[in-house]
């Protein structure tokens, strides 16, 4: 039975960790999109677009530079 019982706290430290990580790993991830889309957004807007059009237009491209960076893409 204790055996059991040190396998099964074990195992949920390992998951615990994981998990740490695989948040870590996400807040990165958000703070570089946060910064793509700040930039671009202040660029759009001093270029004289809309508030909507340039909204749409850094949301997607920095969506696209955010999922290329995770597979590991040159755009």
């Amino acid at each position: 039975m204790a055996k059991k019982f040190v396998a099964g706290f074990v195992l949920v430290c390992i998951v615990l960790v994981a998990a740490t990580m695989c948040v870590h790993q996400a807040q990165a991830d958000d703070d570089r999109f946060k910064s793509c889309f700040n930039n671009c957004e202040q660029e759009c807007k001093d270029g004289g677009s809309g508030n909507t059009y340039c909204e749409m237009k850094c949301d997607a491209d920095c969506g696209a530079k955010e999922v290329a960076a995770k597979l590991n893409i040159n755009i």
